[in-house]
This record gives C-alpha cells, structure tokens and sequence, in this order.
C-alpha cells in the first residue's frame, strides 16, 4: 500500500499543497492565494479546509503526515513560527494548532530548507551528501546538507546565504545590514538598481519605461530579463553587475563549504538561465582551487515543486518513515 504525505509551501502572496509519496512523485496539487492579509487564524482554516479538501477528493485520502515550509524562523523542537516577516508573524504555534484541526502530526520547517530537501532527495542533488542550494528569488535563500545531515545551526537558522556580507559598503539590506548577497543581486535589489538606472539615464532607459508602460515603480527583475531580449545596453550593464555579485556569493559559498555540487534554483535564475554558467566560469577562476577540484554547478530540477515536494519528504523523515 502507498504512503502518501501532504507537503506545504507558504508564502507571503500563495499557498501550494501537494499529495506526495515516498519517491517524491506528486499525486494532485493545489495553489490559492494565502490573504495574509485576513490574519493568522484565516491563513490556518484555509490551509487546513484545503488539506481536508483534496483528501477527500482523492478517494478520502488518508496521509500520514504534513509539513509546512515557511519563509521565516522556525523553533526546531515545537514547530513554532518565531518571525514570518512576509506573513507579519510572531510567535505563532502554526504545529500545534494545524495539527490539532487535522488530527494527524504536522512539522514546520523554513521553506528553503524544504526546498533544499526536495533537490536532495530527489533532483539536482540526488545520491549527493555535501550540497548547497541558492534560490535567488525576491531574495536569496539557501540549505546546505554536509556529510549527508541538512545543516541546522544551534538555533536553526543555519543557510541564511542571503545575508552574506559581499560589500562592507554596499547598499542596505531588509534586515538591516549593509552589502549582503540578496542587497546585491536578490530579485528586489535587482528592481532597485534598474529603477535608479533609468532616472540617472532616462534615454538609456526609455525602452525599460516602456516596458514598465511607463510608471518606474514597475521596473522589477523582469523588466531586466525582457530588456536582455532586446539587447538593451543598460540592462546588459545592470546584468554584469548582476553576475558579479552571484560570483561572489558562489565564491564565499563554495569556499565556506566545500560542497559537491552548487545547486542554483529560483525565480531569478529561472527567467535568467544564461546567469548559471557565468556563475560557474567565475567561480572556478575565483574560488580556491581544492574547494572547486570535485565540484558541480548545476540548476535545480523540481522547479516550483521544489518546496512541497521537499516539505513532504520533511514530513516523512519527520516521522521515522524513510524515503527513496
């Protein structure tokens, strides 16, 4: 008989849940905006209406397990959601209460290292037991997995790749800092660095406004992307920059850790392909060369089911059941 586990990945503007078996193959799935907006206890009765929802509608569904993957600090031992900043939550025992209305056990992880798990297990990474995964999105997350163990940290907030310092003096971040990785090359940073280039330069700028349809305030990282098409020269500026910077946080990631293979995924890198082997170029010219004699650069390959398909395998391991 299969074993099946509801996987969970929670945003800030969606909510994906997925039925996925032991060999990380996805039954049926659903997406649906989160309304953070409604608050915490909506988000809940949501998640959990949805869960009932395709459990019954695939031949009342038993799972085993659940796990949710949210962006945000997670307290190991309670599932206790410390700070979602994406959400605006704080303290909030999203474990204890999803399991009390579903009567079956739920786990809580952050959602990256969910989706580093899904890649582990069953993508770019499998076989591999020294790994590190960047998804540059929005922002820049990460999960590392050394010696076959995903690395947690003593608090669990170990892979926050995002908050590298790349530049001393460069700009300033969401969590306050200046210079690090997701300040310089994250999806948000990317739109900034577009945005002043236009007003500084509106001529070089005026194909990227239209792009926009003319309000700034829409130039994001997608404008850089179609800007490439179109062999935009301000846009190719803004990409070299661009590539310089996940050079350098490759670089540092690679020298820190010494993984087997560097596994980039996400939005950015997705709708930037060509970004992947720069990456690769720069760091085997940058990088120490015993921390590059064994290792792969590679994208990862469960796309946007990386996270629910990881957070079902969490879900699994959660609960002793081994996975394939």
């Amino acid at each position: 008989m299969k074993q099946f586990a509801i996987g969970v990945d929670l945003g800030g503007t969606k909510i994906e849940i997925a039925i996925v078996d032991k060999n990380g193959r996805i039954q049926d799935k659903r997406r649906f905006p989160t309304n953070s907006h409604s608050g915490y206890n909506m988000v809940l009765d949501s998640i959990a209406k949805a869960i009932e929802e395709i459990c019954l509608q695939n031949n009342k569904l038993k799972p085993l397990a659940v796990a949710i993957g949210v962006a945000g600090q997670i307290e190991k031992e309670t599932g206790i959601v410390k700070y979602a900043p994406n959400l605006e939550w704080h303290d909030v025992n999203l474990q204890k209460d999803l399991s009390e209305k579903l009567g079956i056990p739920v786990s809580v992880c952050n959602d990256v290292k969910a989706a580093t798990i899904g890649e582990w297990l069953y993508g770019a990474g499998k076989d591999c037991d020294n790994l590190v995964c960047v998804f540059v999105g929005t922002g820049i997350g990460g999960g590392i997995v050394c010696d076959g163990k995903m690395l947690e940290g003593s608090n669990n907030t170990a892979g926050e790749i995002g908050h590298i310092t790349i530049d001393l003096h460069g700009p300033v971040c969401h969590c306050g800092n200046s210079g690090c990785f997701e300040a310089l090359a994250g999806g948000w940073a990317i739109g900034r660095d577009l945005q002043k280039a236009v007003l500084k330069n509106k001529s070089a700028g005026e194909l990227l406004l239209t792009i926009a349809k003319g309000n700034i305030k829409n130039i994001t990282a997608k404008t850089l992307s179609e800007g490439l098409k179109r062999n935009n020269e301000l846009s190719k500026k803004i990409f070299s920059e661009l590539s310089l910077a996940l050079i350098a946080g490759a670089v540092s990631v690679v020298n820190a850790f010494g993984p087997a293979r560097l596994i980039f995924g996400g939005g950015i890198m997705e709708g930037m392909p060509q970004l992947l082997p720069i990456i690769e170029v720069g760091v085997k010219k940058y990088a120490l060369k015993s921390a590059t004699s064994l290792l792969e650069i590679s994208p990862a390959k469960l796309h946007n089911d990386s996270g629910v398909i990881g957070a079902a395998a969490f879900a699994f391991q959660q609960n002793k059941i081994n996975v394939t």
